[in-house]
């Protein structure tokens, strides 16, 4: 068993934690011209230039499309909704939802890019961004599995203590997914994560192999992670085995069934896995469908075994783009499927195919979650993944599943290689000078976690609004029983001075009985964007997590809380929602401040990784410095080991090699790893 350790939180990105600094820049940098980080008395940093090849990212795409034009013919600008107060008077309410409704997904393959290194070197950018959602939302769930997890097998060890090894060479698959050996430090690792956060995981069980079963993860994650493990999945889209080689081509939903019997037998007869029905299943991708194995007698021959039925969806893929020697056809035009995305029809059409399922789950006492989605498969469209288009749509889609009484939804995260990434890391060798990028759609998860709130009860209504204009849906929200919230949303991008539109509420109004409920003053909160298109300029109540490159996980700007004044003779309260944007409307104080937090607890950088060009700064000195004219200065050699370098001697092993001095944050504690 690994001792007790000092945990120190770390952080590649320095430029992002230079308080009060007013910039700076670096100069002919590995692959960069001229960068400059203008640093913000928060301590996000601005990163306004970057290196052409960064674009040929997808994480970091330069395609901005056009937003589409306004419908024709065009939706009233100009309507009343009418609400009743009690959920008892509403029929077709959905189940009670938790705030933590909307979750992550992390490829298993990018953990120590996007979470950690190691279990002493948590990514702080990380802790911040889901600290934002844990404290609206009571807490926050996040998978680590994805297609990688059907090959991972967990080692004693990893040359130069790795923590993650990945094989590309032996990928054979027509998406490249890599074969990834993996040590039980990952696990630490997420442990460390749970003890600053609220954060609870969900993992997968080898699934390629049935004859040679791994479940060393699962054995380990019960001893590591405790009450912090919520699931293990088996089986990622065993629909799609056949098709990409990990099975037989007459694989089908028998052999399926057979397969899962198989794991379920080695975990009732392993003692290291103490926990028993708390799978994951069946993770179809759409090829089969949900009844065609529940006809295999699945449920009733697995239900103490199982405790989550899942799919996972996406409405779209880039794949014949992603991989045009894969066969899978000529790529798709992103400005073409742009429409698709920015209509209330986006996800009720995604989620239909699953509607007659969920009563069968609900029927066994069973979950029922989208356990990987986001706008499209294969890395996403660029333009349309990584513009305020997809917050909008992930917006309509969570409500859309909450109301239709999924249980939750995981939003996935791929590595650079992918558009639609909630958050995505910099570049190592960029990992200095640069923030995280945090993409439009991860503003989604903190719309879903307000209107939802943390006590567990809250109700979700589709009010096919405006004629239930697909350009204009709305939702009420009833928490313990009563009218709390309500969500106003706007798809059209505002030309020639047309798009936005004001709803008019009315509250109960003596509809069944019911009295006028309409209050005094309603409190607003808005998710804004220029339009669908845009990809940097989005806020939330005025917050931001800044542009490319900008973010350090935390809100920086002033938060802003409208409040709108009712006409309580009328009983009608008229709230504007911009094009494009969302409007989430408190109909009392309680039900805001309930899901709004006053302060969230955020980490700043105590070290990193880069000993040979890392230094102390005072930050008053630093905050009224120039830095002196560095055009004029000649830069001599910072590679450690060349002739004219600094050379700098670290007791081997060490895993933090410098302290920044930065009036920061720090954590120490026995924590096991």
């Amino acid at each position: 068993m690994l001792k007790p350790s000092l945990f120190l939180l770390s952080l590649a990105a320095l430029s992002t934690h230079l308080p009060h600094a007013s910039a700076v820049t670096v100069y002919n940098q590995d692959g960069v011209t001229a960068v400059s980080a203008a640093a913000t008395g928060t301590g996000a940093a601005s990163a306004t230039a970057t290196a052409s090849w960064l674009s040929s990212l997808a994480a970091y795409n330069n395609v901005t499309l056009t937003p589409p034009a306004l419908p024709n013919p065009m939706p009233s600008t100009a309507f009343s909704i009418s609400v009743m107060n009690s959920a008892q008077d509403v029929s077709g309410l959905g189940i009670q939802q938790a705030g933590d409704f909307f979750g992550f997904s992390v490829e298993m393959s990018v953990v120590e890019q996007v979470i950690g290194k190691n279990a002493t070197y948590v990514q702080v950018p990380f802790l911040n961004l889901l600290a934002t959602v844990a404290d609206r939302a009571g807490r926050v769930r996040v998978r680590v599995g994805g297609n990688t997890q059907e090959t991972a097998t967990l080692v004693g060890s990893l040359p130069n203590n790795s923590m993650i090894a990945k094989d590309k060479t032996d990928a054979t698959n027509p998406t490249d997914t890599p074969v990834l050996d993996f040590t039980a430090e990952m696990i630490y690792l997420l442990a460390n994560v749970s003890s600053l956060v609220n954060v609870k995981w969900y993992l997968g069980i080898p699934f390629n192999d049935t004859t040679n079963l791994r479940l060393q993860i699962a054995e380990a994650a019960e001893s590591i992670l405790g009450d912090n493990l919520l699931a293990f999945q088996v089986g990622n889209e065993p629909d799609l085995y056949a098709a990409h080689g990990h099975r037989p081509q007459d694989y089908n939903q028998t052999d399926y069934f057979n397969d899962f019997g198989i794991v379920v037998n080695a975990i009732n007869n392993d003692a290291s896995i103490p926990t028993r029905g708390n799978l994951v299943a069946p993770s179809l991708q759409g090829t089969w469908t949900l009844q065609s194995v529940f006809d295999t007698g699945f449920i009733t021959s697995y239900s103490s075994a199982i405790s989550i039925l899942s799919v996972e969806q996406y409405p779209d893929n880039n794949c014949a783009a992603a991989f045009p020697d894969a066969g899978f056809g000529a790529p798709v035009n992103p400005q073409d499927v742009f429409p698709n995305y920015l209509t209330h029809l986006a996800g009720k059409n995604l989620i239909a195919p699953y509607l007659p399922s969920i009563p069968t789950a609900q029927q066994a006492g069973k979950q029922f979650m989208m356990f990987e989605t986001n706008t499209a498969s294969c890395g996403g469209f660029p333009g349309v993944s990584d513009s305020f288009g997809s917050a909008l749509w992930a917006v309509d889609y969570g409500l859309q599943m909450a109301y239709s009484n999924f249980t939750g939804a995981l939003l996935h995260i791929g590595g650079q290689d992918v558009s639609y990434n909630p958050f995505t890391p910099p570049p190592t060798n960029i990992s200095t000078t640069h923030g995280w990028t945090v993409g439009p759609i991860m503003y989604s998860t903190l719309v879903l976690a307000e209107a939802l709130g943390t006590t567990n009860t809250s109700q979700v209504m589709d009010l096919f609004a405006n004629n239930n204009a697909n350009s204009t849906p709305a939702y009420a929200i009833y928490e313990n029983g009563a009218l709390a919230r309500m969500v106003l949303m706007n798809y059209m991008t505002e030309q020639g001075g047309q798009g936005a539109y004001t709803a008019t509420i009315s509250v109960g109004g003596g509809q069944t009985g019911e009295a006028n409920a309409t209050p005094s003053q309603v409190k607003v909160k808005y998710l804004l964007a220029p339009s669908v298109a845009e990809k940097d300029n989005v806020t939330w109540a005025n917050q931001t997590f800044g542009g490319r490159f900008e973010c350090d996980g935390r809100l920086s700007g002033t938060e802003d809380i409208q409040t709108i004044s009712c006409d309580t003779s009328a009983n009608t309260c008229q709230i504007p929602v911009p094009a494009p944007g969302v409007a989430l409307v408190f109909l009392s104080s309680a039900a805001q401040g309930a899901t709004d937090p006053t302060q969230t607890q955020t980490y700043a950088t105590t070290a990193v990784t880069k000993s040979a060009n890392t230094v102390s700064i005072n930050p008053s000195v630093l905050a009224t410095s120039n830095g002196q004219s560095g055009k004029d200065r000649s830069l001599s050699s910072t590679s450690q080991g060349s002739s004219d370098a600094r050379r700098t001697v670290g007791a081997p092993g060490a895993t933090l090699l410098a302290m920044l001095v930065l009036g920061a944050w720090a954590v120490a504690g026995a924590l096991r790893r």
